[in-house]
């Protein structure tokens, strides 16, 4: 990487041509948002190793999308990979940009497991699901997901997928993921990525894309074009501690305390 690549973010963020982008893109929101992304680099040892100005532009695709990128939030993940941050799409991402269309009157993705599912009808959409709510052990996975949408016109579609449709198109298209042991995003919340999956095949296939969520589409786990306009920036100096003998010529100087005060007080 070269010197530029590797300007920790928090100091990036700083850099006048780099501010005033997120500021073009968000507005009064800017703040805010940069200060999420200097908590996420900061609380993220990963992704402080890759190339600082691809996690400057993957946090920009999101900032362009009006989409959080709290980690805790499943909008948008900053994902590490090979030395660079890409931008992953969560599946509330997706749903949040159908909302914003106007067009879908009914959209949701949830997680079907063996004691609920009778069969599904890949000609007629016709799923055979009756939902138990109840606590379940963390050891019990689910064996299905099923994506859902009505648009305002009535245009309405649905689709099952199996566990092992999901994880073997986990392994075939998502690079990120690991092959046999999903890794990262997909290693700790299995069910989350399997519904944006789900939600990401079912929308772009079938349901009317608006220019954000074609743009979202695109850049999902994709890696971000970097900005090479930005060649210099200004690095703030770190001062040099003092040696607090320098203060004194090099001797210590030993402090009486004034206890004269408190002696008066006692006699009283």
């Amino acid at each position: 990487m070269n010197d530029i690549q590797r300007i920790p973010v928090k100091q990036l963020v700083k850099q006048p041509a780099i501010e005033q982008k997120f500021q073009e893109v968000l507005g009064k929101k800017s703040a805010q948002f940069v200060s999420s992304l200097v908590n996420i680099v900061n609380s993220n040892q990963s992704l402080e190793k890759v190339d600082q100005m691809t996690v400057i532009q993957s946090a920009m695709v999101a900032a362009s999308l009006d989409l959080p990128i709290n980690q805790d939030l499943g909008y948008m993940w900053l994902v590490p990979y090979k030395g660079r941050a890409q931008p992953q799409m969560g599946y509330k991402g997706y749903i949040q940009l159908a909302q914003r269309s106007g067009q879908y009157k009914h959209l949701n993705a949830i997680t079907v497991y063996e004691d609920e599912f009778d069969g599904y009808n890949p000609l007629t959409e016709e799923i055979d699901y009756t939902p138990h709510f109840r606590d379940r052990p963390d050891s019990e996975q689910p064996v299905g997901y099923v994506g859902y949408f009505k648009l305002t016109n009535g245009f309405e579609k649905t689709v099952y997928w199996t566990r092992k449709q999901i994880d073997d198109h986990r392994q075939t298209f998502s690079k990120m993921s690991g092959k046999a042991n999903p890794t990262g995003v997909w290693a700790t919340n299995f069910d989350a990525m399997a519904l944006k999956t789900v939600l990401r095949n079912l929308i772009s296939k079938w349901g009317p894309m608006t220019v954000d969520m074609q743009k979202a589409y695109e850049n999902d786990e994709k890696e971000p074009i970097v900005d090479n306009s930005i060649k210099e920036v200004e690095v703030e100096e770190q001062a040099p501690a003092t040696d607090i003998t320098q203060l004194f010529d090099g001797k210590a100087e030993e402090v009486t305390p004034d206890v004269t005060e408190e002696t008066n007080e006692a006699n009283k």
